[in-house]
């Protein structure tokens, strides 16, 4: 079982820090759920589960997405997740938890031309708690919107991604608002409105 913990406080480049919000036990936090059955991503509108790369999913504690009730989800990290995350924390929204595709427990498909397309699996227990993953930055890894932010709850299995393809290794704590907007800069063939790569490269 993945340890919950609440992400709480702001900062102005992170997403967060982790710790209990106003003396909540961790079993007052939700568990993810299964984000399969036709649901679009809460930042670009996108079908959760068809393009590939990482899912996410976000619980707040006062605020909910439109249209829906909580977690916002997502099909992307770096176009997705991050960006509506980090806007959600200006406006002052809290969140409960915030989950991630964990690649250590998905079956990776081999890649004979050095640029491996990511699985996006929507199943509840193949997500986990962002904030204690490792992620890789900067790979040649890709996903439905080209580039990927693939989480790991190994950090060996982490390290060893980054070094077959490529990227650097980070935690939680260095995802930022500039790290995000750098990777969405690189993705191949350009971006539309709100960040989006209109390619879906």
């Amino acid at each position: 079982m993945y340890r919950r913990r609440f992400i709480a406080g702001l900062a102005v480049t992170a997403v967060g820090s982790t710790g209990c919000l106003g003396g909540n036990s961790s079993e007052d936090v939700p568990d993810p759920i299964a984000l399969s059955g036709e649901k679009f991503d809460d930042q670009g509108g996108m079908a959760i589960g068809d393009h590939g790369g990482p899912n996410g999913q976000v619980f707040y504690a006062e605020n909910s997405p439109e249209g829906h009730e909580n977690p916002a989800w997502f099909h992307t990290l770096v176009f997705g997740l991050f960006p509506y995350h980090f806007d959600r924390l200006d406006r002052g929204w809290e969140a409960e938890a915030v989950y991630v595709t964990d690649y250590s427990k998905v079956d990776l498909p081999s890649s004979s031309d050095g640029n491996p397309r990511l699985p996006a699996p929507t199943a509840a227990d193949t997500f986990a708690d962002a904030t204690e993953v490792t992620y890789v930055a900067e790979s040649e890894a890709v996903g439905g919107m080209g580039p990927a932010l693939p989480p790991f709850s190994e950090e060996s299995e982490a390290e060893d991604f980054a070094e077959r393809y490529g990227g650097r290794t980070i935690g939680f704590e260095g995802i930022t608002s500039t790290l995000i907007e750098e990777l969405k800069r690189n993705a191949p063939g350009g971006m539309g409105m709100n960040g989006m790569n209109m390619s879906d490269g």
